[in-house]
């Protein structure tokens, strides 16, 4: 099981501290954008990103309506996975997934708290993971959604291959109930980014999840 820090930030020069920290423990983080119609709240934008590259391996978590304009700017920055959002308005899917994929990159679903499986499930054979948000996203500070446990364990019964990894409200003291519904991976925030040092919450983690 995979441990992921999970970047977030509107401040191009603290995103790049950011990757230069997790630097020091790990080889791949999470690269969260928001752009304020999607979701309320904003991070870096298109242009700043297309300033910065990548020293590690990444993924891109975009809480974006239109994720596909991000998607080569997010190649030449050095992710090898999009993850858009199912609940986007002006984009169709299978047309999001085509760009990724012809991008040469991994494709991934974000679905929030509230959407059912059945919303989103004809989608699984072209999805590389599916992102299980266990939080109302764009807001800093949300609550953890233990409902979204429930939904994880009905999504790998009927999908054992696929990838499930869970973003939002992951800490150390909720990570154990996380782990044993049989999900893949973590995306951890201010869990970590915020802990000091960041190593040390890094390493609990990673024992917790090798326990």
């Amino acid at each position: 099981m995979k441990v992921v820090p999970a970047l977030l930030t509107d401040n191009k020069d603290e995103f790049l501290k950011m990757i230069d920290i997790c630097r020091g423990f790990t080889d791949y983080v999470q690269v969260d954008i928001m752009d304020g119609e999607f979701v309320p709240s904003a991070s870096i934008t298109l242009d700043e990103l297309t300033q910065c590259r990548s020293s590690i391996g990444s993924e891109a978590h975009l809480m974006v309506e239109d994720p596909i304009r991000w998607i080569v700017p997010f190649k030449q920055f050095g992710a090898d996975r999009i993850i858009f959002h199912h609940e986007m308005k002006r984009k169709n899917h299978a047309e999001v997934i085509e760009k990724i994929r012809e991008n040469g990159l991994s494709a991934g679903l974000a679905v929030n708290p509230s959407t059912p499986i059945d919303d989103f499930k004809g989608l699984i054979p072209d999805l590389d993971m599916v992102l299980f948000m266990s939080v109302i996203p764009g807001f800093y500070g949300s609550q953890f959604i233990p409902e979204v446990l429930d939904k994880i364990r009905t999504f790998k019964s009927l999908f054992p291959q696929t990838i499930a990894a869970i973003d939002g409200g992951v800490k150390l003291d909720n990570a154990k109930e996380i782990i044993r519904s049989g999900v893949d991976y973590l995306c951890v925030g201010s869990a970590l980014l915020k802990a000091d040092p960041p190593q040390d919450a890094y390493r609990q983690f990673r024992e917790l999840t090798h326990g």
